[in-house]
């Protein structure tokens, strides 16, 4: 009978509130606090709610859904831009290239955040531990 109330006092977690706030880079709890220490280093605690962050396996999949993301961009830009205009190859590579790079560096925080979110709604890797 305990683990009937425990499931359904797991389960209590809103995701897509959590989602919106990591994808913000705030603390999936409270919204309010900062996620991150530094551009990637998740932060131990909220410095708001104190809820415990350091619980969070991310590992490499904001990577794999950062390069997924951009290539589809890239890739569709990449022929629209070749189709319509057709500019010299080294404009358009150097122009492809440093928007990739812009892009990646603006989505990979925002990805391991929602990541973070999606772990904590979930209760995943000890975020459901009673603290």
């Amino acid at each position: 009978m305990t683990d009937i109330a425990q499931t359904t006092d797991m389960a209590d977690r809103p995701m897509k509130p959590a989602m919106w706030r990591g994808l913000q880079r705030k603390c999936p709890n409270c919204g309010e606090g900062y996620l991150f220490d530094g551009y990637l280093k998740v932060a131990d605690q909220c410095p708001v709610c104190s809820e415990t962050l350091s619980h969070h396996r991310a590992d490499d999949g904001p990577a794999y859904l950062t390069i997924l993301i951009v290539a589809h961009i890239l890739g569709f830009g990449i022929h629209l831009v070749w189709s319509w205009f057709r500019p010299e190859p080294l404009v358009m590579a150097t122009i492809f290239t440093v928007g990739s790079v812009a892009l990646s560096l603006y989505l990979l925080p925002r990805l391991k955040g929602m990541i973070v979110g999606i772990q904590w709604a979930k209760r995943m890797h000890g975020f459901g531990q009673a603290q």
